[in-house]
């Protein structure tokens, strides 16, 4: 058993008597989390049928969790084969586009986004965008 110093002793004095606050490391965590607890999910190779389900549920289930902000990563489209097709929309049929014009006319998705970062949807230079939830009621 180790010896407890003269040392030891007056730190210890010195933290109790003192009145710095001690922070409640179980209270930070949940404060933490909670602020900025964040996910991302990877659609690339999905199907636009695949990468809309897989969205809807991605997002119903963050919300019950509690996720504030969640990346949604796409690609940027540019080897997408739907641009050879001149019968299909060249914006709608990449998910670039396709995901998030569907998530804005879900309107029970859209019940449960603060916002969806259509600025990086739009730049040629991103192949993701960011959905902000809002709070769980």
């Amino acid at each position: 058993m180790k010896k407890i110093t003269d040392k030891d002793k007056k730190d210890w004095q010195n933290f109790t008597s003192g009145k710095d606050k001690i922070v409640d490391k179980d209270n930070f965590n949940i404060q933490f989390k909670e602020k900025d607890f964040s996910k991302s999910i990877d659609l690339h190779g999905s199907t636009l049928d695949q990468a809309n389900e897989i969205i809807t549920h991605f997002i119903k289930k963050c919300y019950i969790e509690g996720v504030s902000k969640i990346t949604v990563i796409t690609g940027k489209g540019s080897r997408s084969k739907n641009k050879e097709d001149p019968f299909r929309s060249s914006d709608l049929a990449i998910l670039k586009y396709s995901v998030p014009d569907f998530i804005k006319n879900n309107s029970e998705l859209m019940q449960k986004i603060k916002m969806i970062d259509f600025d990086s949807v739009n730049s040629s230079l991103k192949g993701s965008f960011d959905i902000i939830l809002k709070k769980k009621l």
